[in-house]
């Protein structure tokens, strides 16, 4: 083998090695930077440790968020997880969220609570898909997260795994979420801008934050985060189109948006269908002021008034 064959060869071999040793200690610090403190698990409180007011408020917050949709798959285990959330990369089951303290949250403290829902980081440090909208649950103040976090805590327990997720890869990876949230999740919560009526005021809190309409109402951009230049522009969900809330489409007034939100009746006659079948029916029993809110906020959207 000529002289000069050999050293181009051992030359390439030692940048080959040069470029793996790279990539290595880049992927090392990849997954230090990714990676998240677990929290320590608590002793299951007693429900009676909740204030019987905030769990009821902590009641309604649940059903203006629509908890149960992805939480709950049959009505004799609610909230025990297994709900199927269809998406372009996969599919996605909710987690058990009832106190048991093996299989779901009964081991979590407030803190991690929290952490989960406005952080999209689990009690044990794993990372979560935005199946659950953190992005959206990151507005919500610090009594309505105390407030749910008593409720789902006064559950009764159920023992129960929800499938494993069926994620194509690299998606499926849980610490490449970290990266996802810093290139693409929102940075901060909603705050609506100032403004004299206290009612819209109060939906734009409620319908940006618990219970995220964008989530379903704004289109996705290829590596699915919603696009922030056209918020509630109309998207998918579940296979479904969703239409959109900007003005760009269909102008209901707030009495239509009532209505619609309470009976699934729209302004045409037709009937609600698809997943908003499933919003509808948790709306039904909040307080009709809490859905009167979300409606002069939406109304004002479809007429083209602006938010953000």
């Amino acid at each position: 083998m000529p002289r000069l064959f050999r050293i181009e060869k051992a030359r390439v071999a030692r940048w080959a090695a040069g470029v793996a040793l790279l990539l290595i200690l880049l992927f090392a610090a990849f997954v230090v930077w990714a990676h998240r403190s677990p929290i320590a698990p608590i002793k299951p409180p007693s429900a009676r440790a909740f204030p019987a007011a905030l769990v009821e408020h902590g009641a309604e917050l649940a059903q203006l968020g629509d908890c149960q949709g992805c939480h709950t798959v049959t009505t004799k285990a609610p909230f025990a997880g297994g709900a199927a959330i269809h998406t372009p990369l996969g599919k996605l089951y909710g987690p058990n969220i009832t106190p048991d303290p093996d299989t779901g949250i009964g081991r979590w403290s407030l803190f991690a609570f929290s952490r989960a829902l406005r952080h999209g980081v689990a009690r044990d440090g794993r990372h979560l898909y935005p199946g659950l909208p953190y992005e959206h649950f990151l507005s919500l103040t610090d009594d309505d997260v105390a407030a749910l976090y008593a409720f789902l805590m006064t559950r009764q327990p159920v023992h129960a795994v929800a499938p494993a997720n069926r994620l194509i890869p690299p998606v499926n990876y849980r610490p490449f979420l970290a990266a996802w949230k810093a290139l693409f999740a929102h940075k901060g919560g909603f705050v609506p801008p100032p403004g004299p009526d206290p009612v819209w005021n109060r939906g734009a809190y409620l319908a940006e934050g618990l219970a995220h309409c964008g989530a379903c109402h704004t289109p996705r951009t290829r590596f699915q985060a919603e696009d922030p230049d056209h918020p509630l522009a109309g998207g998918w969900a579940d296979g479904w189109a969703t239409p959109p809330l900007d003005g760009s489409g269909a102008r209901w007034n707030v009495d239509q948006l009532e209505t619609y939100l309470t009976t699934g009746r729209a302004p045409d006659g037709k009937r609600v269908q698809g997943p908003m079948t499933q919003v509808v029916k948790s709306l039904t029993p909040v307080p009709r002021t809490e859905v009167r809110a979300i409606s002069v906020y939406i109304a004002s959207r479809m007429q083209g008034a602006h938010a953000r």
